[in-house]
C-alpha cells in the first residue's frame, strides 16, 4: 500500500521507545486537518493520517515524537507514568467525525497500517497497547476516536479472527490456484484474513523470516 508524504514540522527528535498506538478522529475533512497539523503554528501533529478515500499520509517520522497525545486529562492508560505519552506512542488520525462509522476503504488501510506498526515495533495486540486518544485526555478529548470506531472489529481482525462488516456478504476468491474467504461489500472484494505464506504462494512470491526484527519481507 502506498504512503504519501505531507511533512509536518511538528514534532520532537527521538523517542522513548513504541509501547503503543494512539487512534484518534480529526472531527472535519482531510484537507483542514492536514493544513493543521502541517502549520507549525499549530503545535499538533500525527504520525500518521488515514482518510475516507483510503490514503495514508505520513506527516512525522515513526522514529520521532509527533504532538498529538501530550495533554493529559484524568487518564485511564494504565501505562501512564508521568512521562508525556508524545515520547512513548505513535498517532493515527482518521478523517471523519465521533459518530459516523469509518468507510470500508479508511477501515481496510487503517488495518494494514496498524498491522505494520506491530510487526515493526512489536507493539501488543490488546486495550492497553492500542488505545483512543480519550485515554490519555478523558475531558477534552472524550469523543475522540469517538463511539463509532471499531474497536471489535480491528481488534479481531489483528488477532486474526476476522470479521466482515455489517451488510457484506461472503464470497471465494481464487488467486492463482488458491482459493480464500473473502466478502464483497459494496461492489468491492476483500480478503478475510489469509494465511501469509499462502497468499504469497498465490502470487509466486518469496519470503524472508527476519529473526532479529521479527518481520516477514515479501519478495
Amino acid at each position: 500500500m502506498d504512503i504519501q508524504k505531507a511533512r509536518s514540522p511538528n514534532y520532537w527528535f527521538g523517542n522513548y521507545g513504541r509501547i503503543a498506538i494512539v487512534d484518534h478522529i480529526t472531527a472535519g475533512l482531510m484537507t483542514g486537518c492536514l493544513s493543521w497539523m502541517t502549520d507549525p503554528k499549530s503545535k499538533a501533529s500525527a504520525h500518521y493520517l488515514v482518510t475516507r478515500a483510503g490514503e495514508i499520509y505520513n506527516l512525522v517520522d515513526e522514529l520521532n515524537s509527533a504532538w498529538h497525545a501530550g495533554d493529559v486529562k484524568k487518564p485511564s492508560w494504565s501505562f501512564y507514568d508521568g512521562t508525556n505519552p508524545n515520547w512513548l506512542t505513535i498517532g493515527i488520525e482518521h478523517e471523519g467525525w465521533p459518530n459516523e462509522p469509518l468507510t470500508e476503504a479508511q477501515y481496510q488501510a487503517t488495518l494494514w497500517l496498524h498491522r505494520q506498526l506491530i510487526a515493526r515495533w512489536g507493539v501488543p495486540i490488546d486495550n492497553d497497547h492500542i488505545i483512543g486518544h480519550y485515554r490519555i485526555n478523558s475531558v477534552d478529548r472524550a469523543n475522540c476516536p469517538g463511539p463509532a470506531f471499531p474497536w471489535q472489529r480491528l481488534f479481531a481482525d489483528l488477532k486474526g479472527e476476522g470479521t466482515m462488516p455489517e451488510g457484506a456478504t461472503p464470497t471465494k476468491i481464487t488467486i492463482g490456484d488458491k482459493v480464500f474467504d473473502g466478502y464483497l461489500y459494496r461492489g468491492i472484494s476483500y480478503l478475510l484474513n489469509p494465511p501469509v505464506r499462502d497468499l504469497v504462494d498465490a502470487f509466486n512470491r518469496k519470503i524472508k523470516w527476519d529473526e532479529i526484527a521479527h518481520t516477514v519481507e515479501v519478495k
